[in-house]
């Protein structure tokens, strides 16, 4: 159960940080379970950035009972969902980032809704789940949000690279009023944010890898009006959350529906504006 000063965090930042949401055993399984899995290694693909670097991702809709599948099942991720969101959540999708040592790209400030808006999803009532499954650091590229953010309102995305960012002109300007947040952690440390919150992270700049596992959630009624390449309301069947240590190392392999990389690319009619 969340607290009341941890719901009134999460209204007034746009995110919330929970330290040891998974335990050692679980988040080893876990990264057993992505490192190990060849299916994740062959369907995942770089999305550029502006300077030519890119980070490894791999998407897919439906959780699945594997391992990683049960992750966004678990009732301490749906139930924390769902009193950040204040009713029903379903899965939208999962993803893994991985940004190589020495290496990987920048992802540009944006929302994730600056995606999810041009999916049919009418209003801003979702989230992702940051899951440390290495350690994050400055060095290594962590995640960087925008406290508060998450009140502005959808902010203007175009494509730069591959990706879809915010308006460079107006992040100018809310950089200078906005603090920043460091999701710095250790495996098992989670970061919940609003589908508003902006937010980036740098390329890998050490010798190990940085790995994160991302699940997004919508919710019930926020059910998208238009057929896309994430799902529309589906049910969300949870587990106990002993599940994963009961259970024990599972990979999905090519089982797992994996999602085209063209898919991610939601915005690709849209142009920077003139001097963007």
């Amino acid at each position: 159960m969340l607290s009341e000063a941890e719901i009134k965090r999460w209204n007034a930042e746009g995110y919330l940080i929970i330290r040891g949401f998974f335990s050692s055993e679980e988040i080893a399984l876990v990264g057993e379970a992505l490192r190990g899995d060849e299916a994740i290694a062959e369907r995942s693909y770089g999305l550029a950035d502006q300077s030519g670097g890119a980070t490894s991702i791999a998407v897919w809709n439906h959780p699945g009972d594997d391992t990683l599948g049960l992750i966004p099942r678990l009732d301490r991720m749906v139930g924390t969902a769902e009193a950040l969101l204040g009713g029903e959540v379903y899965h939208y999708h999962s993803k893994v980032t991985t940004k190589a040592p020495n290496g990987g790209g920048t992802w540009d400030w944006h929302q994730d809704y600056g995606y999810w808006y041009k999916n049919g999803c009418l209003w801003p009532d979702m989230l992702s789940v940051a899951i440390a499954v290495s350690e994050q650091t400055e060095e290594n590229g962590c995640l960087r949000l925008l406290a508060g953010s998450h009140r502005l309102g959808r902010i203007d995305h175009y494509i730069y690279g591959e990706q879809t960012g915010a308006d460079v002109d107006r992040m100018e300007l809310l950089a200078s009023h906005l603090p920043e947040a460091l999701f710095l952690g250790v495996p098992g440390d989670v970061c919940f944010f609003h589908g508003n919150t902006l937010h980036n992270s740098s390329p890998n700049a050490s010798d190990g890898p940085r790995e994160l596992i991302v699940c997004a959630y919508n919710t019930a009624a926020n059910d998208p009006v238009i057929d896309h390449h994430h799902p529309g309301y589906t049910p969300l069947h949870r587990v106990d959350d002993q599940a994963i240590i009961d259970q024990g190392l599972v990979m999905a392999g090519e089982s797992r529906r994996f999602m085209n990389p063209a898919d991610d690319i939601s915005i690709e009619s849209f142009s920077p504006p003139p001097g963007g």
